[in-house]
């Protein structure tokens, strides 16, 4: 999306918020926006300024731009919900570059019915934000300014149905999915058989989050049999007011063309750290590690794949309540030349990336 339709988005998003403010919208309804431009500095400086392809988000050099404009709708009612999410941004046009016309914009849609008069059970139906993950694209839910290596290669949004359930305490939610593909809209060309995943999410307190997620499918043609099995794991520790934790896992596995006995294998662990220092300022710190040998999801064209370290510091500065500021220092270290510094392959990168966050 150019300039000036982000423009427009911007305004757009500008004057809903008025015009609900002025208006008495009904406790079933909500209406929301968030607004994130930022600026990135690469040292690799691309003179295209797109930055490396395995990055779908925060990923323009040298210029200004805006990651993710969103205006979101809700209602529900004792038996009946819905989201609408309308989206403009970078983080849009790379994330949902495989769909087909204003599909890209959208960030979610989905319609859901209460099963039976007691408990919380709902089917929904629509594109929903991914069950998979720690991390969504909305930055300043995130306790890193940009998303980790796991989190940009593997799913943000999925379109499906989901069948869901809540316990009475609140302590588990327990999902299941049958989707139309790993980050699918609309189904690739050739896919005709159904996707499916799981969700199961503990939280006994506060301070403890325990999640496992998985998907089992396939995102190739039905001619090529090749199955892809996911599994995501990750826990969120808050010691106390100030420090907390996030260790998180990703593994999969898919089946090598034209063999039903040998599998692809890919994995990445994560650990982060943040230290709210008072209610305007926080840093947090990441350590990464990213291992595709066969390059399923990030191929890099080398024949030892993509593997690599990743390291960032931020510091995070809460203007007034709706409004952050936000700067972080990141680096990759592969163990092949992928990357590009001072016009040569290298096995470094470095960034320097800084945003503003509002929501409304």
């Amino acid at each position: 999306m150019n300039k000036k339709w982000t423009l427009i988005f911007s305004a757009f998003v500008l004057m809903v918020q008025a015009k609900a403010d002025s208006l008495q919208i009904p406790a079933s309804m909500t209406v929301s926006g968030y607004l994130e431009p930022y600026f990135s500095y690469d040292f690799a400086e691309p003179d295209n300024h797109i930055r490396q392809p395995f990055l779908y988000s925060y990923n323009r050099h040298n210029e200004v731009n805006l990651n993710l404009g969103l205006a979101k709708f809700g209602y529900q009612k004792d038996k009946v919900r819905g989201n609408f999410g309308f989206m403009a941004g970078t983080y849009s046009n790379d994330n949902l570059a495989a769909e087909q016309g204003v599909m890209r914009n959208v960030y979610e849609a989905n319609v859901g019915v209460k099963l039976g008069s007691k408990g919380n059970t709902w089917i929904d139906g629509g594109v929903f934000s991914s069950h998979i993950g720690f991390e969504s694209a909305i930055g300043k839910d995130c306790w890193n300014l940009t998303r980790s290596l796991l989190a940009d290669n593997s799913p943000y949004y999925e379109s499906g149905v989901r069948l869901s359930h809540t316990s009475e305490s609140g302590k588990w939610f327990l999902g299941f999915f049958v989707l139309n593909g790993w980050q699918r809209i609309s189904r690739p060309v050739g896919q005709n058989n159904p996707c499916f995943g799981h969700q199961i999410t503990y939280t006994p307190n506060k301070k403890i989050t325990i999640n496992s997620s998985s998907f089992i499918g396939s995102d190739k043609p039905d001619s090529s049999h090749q199955m892809r099995y996911f599994h995501n794991f990750y826990a969120i520790l808050k010691l106390n007011d100030h420090l907390g934790f996030i260790a998180g896992f990703d593994m999969g596995a898919e089946d090598k063309l034209h063999s039903n006995s040998k599998y692809n294998l890919w994995y990445s662990p994560v650990v982060i750290a943040r230290y709210v220092m008072d209610e305007k300022h926080m840093v947090a710190a990441r350590a990464e590690y990213y291992h595709d040998e066969a390059g399923v999801i990030i191929n890099t064209g080398q024949n030892a794949g993509f593997i690599s370290w990743g390291y960032s510091v931020n510091f995070d500065y809460a203007i007034d309540e709706n409004m952050l500021w936000r700067i972080e220092a990141r680096t990759f270290m592969g163990e092949d030349k992928v990357f590009i510094l001072n016009d040569q392959l290298a096995n470094e990168n470095y960034f320097l990336t800084s945003s503003l966050c509002l929501s409304f």
